[in-house]
């Protein structure tokens, strides 16, 4: 239930109502036929005098309200005009005494009478003040103000003499009491705020000056205080008591669900988004990994993960052990030991004779290639026809710690699933890149599409893969220590060749080209600027139970939504536009959030301020950002407001003395299509812990409670720095973006190019062939940015003293500067991105070869697809050693950033 003291604590700061209230209720014509009594009423009809829906007056928390004026004492000067007063009789002074004691009750000096009701002694007052206001007439012109020689209010025991030697004395009855100069204060202010909204210009805001309804301080404190950790606990225990893959019914269901919170939040607008998509799932039976030759040898993988729960309820069934997007397929082939898999490791196979051409290559997770798709690649680019790819205990198991159910680490079955498809060249449904995947749109073929692995993969827990480890002693060459891993049991790690025991890899699936999946949005309308959204998001669909990655995210989300909508029961409402977004099938390519930006690219690039994304929410106690540098100043904003519940300190604080910073985006999560397609500023964040049994069944509600996060607690504080994130980015009147970070980085990322070009042997003079790397043009056009930022910044400067000068007054002028100031901060990014200047330019755009990464400054790395990639398309061109390209590149990329920095000034 909603703190009431919470509820009313702004508004009583504020003691006149808005323009809107003050003038809409009736015509002037109307107004002005209305006598006393009906003028009293009218006010109270309006919401001037009487109180709201609740039954309590809007400004005070305690329910009181203004009393009913009952008696019109004046004091006046010889000159008026005054009527005929007859003096009071006897019997009269007992009618007086009566109306003393009942003023006196108004005021609430004395209580009323038992056998009155409220409602019946403001009639008889407004009755009272009636008559006698209707005694005393006045021309206005002829009004002068009076003054007193002395008069006694007529509080027991109580007097006030106020001295003047200069006034006659003022008959009793025509002595003012308080509640007539209350009326005319109150007046007075009214008068004044009407003049201030149309003559000073007062623009009603949610910031801090007149007329705003909310004060941006108490709506934080609000969203602090107001965070569930049981509520957070509940929806996560429901979110991962059932598996939801992407396009399936479990990732319907949840839809619906969230759906529902959406509306309880009190949403503006939401609904489901759908989308028909490539997806693959295995079938039974469609899946072996053995070793079928030599016949004395002969093994069978189990595959399949052992039983999370020890009495699993109906809807605790586990998922099958696949890769999302890998290529059908049976092959047999000679098993050879890969390492990580990277590129650099097959080289040096082939260096050393070994041909992995129509071999069967065993990789492990992480290393030096981090990206299980890019694994593949790598070994279908060596020859290899098949890939098996294991979780190694010394990155993912016991070597790191104590395993499930006695810690937090992988069990020996423990399989990481994942998708494979090549989200660092493709993003999205790998069959519409660059168009949403509705209908019946031209899609492309499954076979050799850019997006896709050629052979087919399977991942493995180490318990099957060690015997596939066991059996390479003897073949090909024993390998170098960086090469061992840490199953135990294995005398010595051999790379095989083409010598070694035959093995099976059979991965048949249900392969399905429009496989409906659905987003879930949820709107609320902002007050301001209506268009501009910052967008929030994380994805729904998870490879099993998910507790972790997503539902860690999900459930706080979800928590921010609730808060958000006890707000808005209050009336709050953002300046901005806030859209929520769950997105399915992310753990595919990212293709729920990537089709809903393509279809709404246009509106993104015009109107996207931000968008915020948390995919794994907690895992552990570290705070962890990755982001655009534009995010910096209000990020820090943010972590100095909220403690760490167990260190006495700020995530400022230790955020600093970790010497902690922003990462770079690359492609590892929802954030990529609206960064690196739309130029919508991104920011990814959550806390990391040591590590957790990852895209596996072991990653229940039950290891979150024990390990991951017990009570919850960096849950509730992850939702305390989204929300306010999300108020940072909606309700401040100027958005905090820093620009002056942002260029000092953007210099940073030249000084690192330059470091990398030198290490692949750069021409900095001319080549035979006239070819020469010269950044001079982007160093220019760095200091240009640098410069136009600080320039561009003065000018919030210049608002604050304008508007807090003013007592925090801004007139509509200024505030139509505020908006387009912001329009041209948050366009900034959307002009970063490399476009057709015109409808006949035919010429391509983007990164070349990866054309859906519009953006001159972020992108994933082409070959290590979870790394940044700052100037891709000039690092690409690095890579290939294409120095004539690089050099284009290096100018177009200089040009459109000293493009962008000329409109933020006009």
């Amino acid at each position: 239930m909603v703190d009431e003291k919470h509820v009313y604590k702004e508004y009583e700061s504020l003691p006149i109502p808005t323009y809107e209230e003050a003038t809409s209720s009736r015509p002037p014509s109307s107004q002005s036929r209305l006598g006393p009594e009906e003028v009293s009423d009218d006010a109270e009809r309006q919401g001037l005098l009487g109180r709201d829906s609740s039954g309590t007056h809007p400004r005070r928390r305690d329910g009181y309200h203004p009393p009913t004026v009952q008696s019109v004492r004046s004091s006046v000067d010889s000159d008026l005009y005054l009527p005929e007063v007859t003096p009071p009789s006897d019997d009269e002074d007992e009618d007086e005494d009566e109306a003393l004691r009942r003023d006196m009750e108004e005021l609430e000096v004395l209580d009323p009478e038992d056998s009155e009701t409220a409602a019946q002694r403001r009639a008889r007052l407004r009755r009272t003040f009636s008559k006698r206001i209707s005694s005393i007439t006045m021309t206005l012109s002829s009004i002068h103000f009076p003054s007193f020689r002395s008069f006694r209010i007529p509080f027991p025991s109580i007097s006030f003499d106020i001295i003047s030697s200069r006034l006659p004395y003022i008959p009793d009855e025509y002595r003012p009491g308080w509640s007539v100069l209350a009326r005319l204060f109150g007046l007075f202010v009214l008068v004044s705020a009407i003049y201030a909204l149309l003559v000073v210009e007062i623009m009603p805001s949610q910031y801090g000056g007149l007329g705003q309804p909310f004060n941006s301080e108490w709506v934080r404190g609000f969203a602090q205080s107001n965070i569930d950790l049981g509520r957070i606990r509940d929806n996560l225990k429901h979110i991962s008591s059932f598996d939801h893959v992407a396009g399936s019914e479990g990732s319907l269901y949840l839809a619906r669900w969230i759906e529902g919170l959406f509306k309880d939040g009190h949403m503006d607008v939401y609904g489901l988004e759908d989308y028909a998509v490539y997806l693959n799932y295995p079938k039974e039976g469609g899946r072996r990994v053995a070793i079928i030759d030599p016949p004395e040898l002969a093994w069978e993988a189990k595959i399949e993960e052992e039983s999370v729960y020890i009495n699993p309820t109906p809807q605790q069934k586990q998922t099958m052990v696949f890769h999302g997007h890998s290529k059908s397929g049976n092959v047999k082939g000679p098993l050879i030991y890969a390492n990580y898999g990277s590129r650099e490791d097959f080289k040096l196979l082939k260096d050393h004779g070994i041909n992995v051409t129509g071999s069967v290559v065993l990789v492990r997770y992480y290393g030096t290639q981090g990206d299980r798709a890019l694994k593949v690649k790598a070994a279908e680019l060596a020859g290899a026809i098949g890939c098996i790819i294991y979780s190694d205990p010394e990155q993912d198991g016991f070597g790191k710690g104590d395993v499930w159910p006695t810690g937090r680490w992988r069990p020996s079955d423990s399989v990481q699933r994942g998708a494979v498809s090549l989200m660092s060249w493709v993003i999205g449904d790998v069959l519409t890149p660059g168009w949403a995947s509705r209908g019946d749109v031209e899609r492309l073929s499954k076979e050799n599409n850019p997006g896709l692995v050629n052979i087919p993969s399977i991942p493995l827990a180490w318990r099957d893969a060690q015997r596939l480890l066991s059996v390479l002693k003897g073949h090909g060459e024993e390998v170098p220590i960086e090469w061992v891993g840490g199953i135990p049991d294995i005398d010595e790690f051999w790379s095989g060749d083409q010598t070694s025991p035959i093995v099976q890899l059979k991965n048949e699936q249900d392969e399905i080209e429009k496989q409906p999946i659905y987003n879930v949005l949820g709107v609320i309308e902002g007050l301001e600027t209506k268009a501009k959204k910052i967008v929030v998001g994380n994805h729904r669909d998870s490879w099993c139970f998910g507790a972790a990655d997503p539902g860690s995210g999900t459930a706080v989300m979800l928590e921010v939504v609730a808060i958000l909508g006890l707000l808005r029961e209050q009336g709050w409402r953002p300046l901005r536009t806030i859209e929520f977004a769950s997105w399915d099938a992310e753990e595919y390519n990212l293709i729920g959030s990537t089709e809903h930006v393509e279809e709404n690219i246009e509106d993104l690039r015009a109107n996207g301020v931000a968008y915020l994304n948390v995919d794994v929410g907690v895992v552990g106690n570290k705070f962890r950002a990755s982001a655009s540098p534009i995010f910096k100043r209000a990020l820090l904003r943010v972590l100095d407001r909220v403690g760490d519940p167990f260190k006495n300190k700020t995530l400022k604080t230790i955020w600093e003395e970790s010497d902690s910073r922003l990462e770079g985006l690359g492609a590892g999560s929802d954030y990529v299509a609206f960064q690196s397609m739309a130029g919508t500023s991104s920011i990814d964040f959550g806390f990391d812990g040591p590590g957790y049994p990852y895209h596996s069944c072991y990653e229940t509600f039950e290891w979150m409670e024990t390990f991951g996060d017990p009570g919850f607690i960096y849950h509730g504080t992850l939702a305390e720095v989204w929300i306010l994130l999300i108020l940072e980015l909606s309700q401040e009147p100027i958005i905090p973006f820093d620009l002056k970070t942002y260029a000092s980085a953007v210099t940073g990322y030249i000084n690192d190019m330059e470091q990398y070009a030198n290490s692949k042997g750069a021409p900095w003079e001319p080549d035979e062939h006239g070819t020469k790397f010269d950044t001079t043009k982007l160093v220019q056009a760095a200091t240009k940015f640098k410069k136009t930022a600080k320039e561009f910044e003065n000018w919030q400067d210049y608002w604050y003293g304008q508007v807090y000068g003013r007592a925090g007054l801004e007139s509509n002028a200024l505030a139509m500067e505020r908006v387009m100031h912001n329009s041209r901060m948050t366009d900034f990014e959307s002009n970063l991105l490399d476009l057709p200047k015109s409808g006949s330019d035919n010429q391509k755009h983007g990164v070349p070869g990866r054309e859906q990464f519009k953006h001159i400054l972020f992108a994933p790395q082409t070959w290590s697809g979870y790394d940044e990639a700052y100037f891709p398309a000039i690092r690409d061109a690095i890579d290939a050693q294409d120095w004539k390209a690089a050099q284009a590149q290096l100018e177009k990329a200089a040009d459109i950033l000293a493009n962008a920095a000329d409109k933020l000034l006009h």
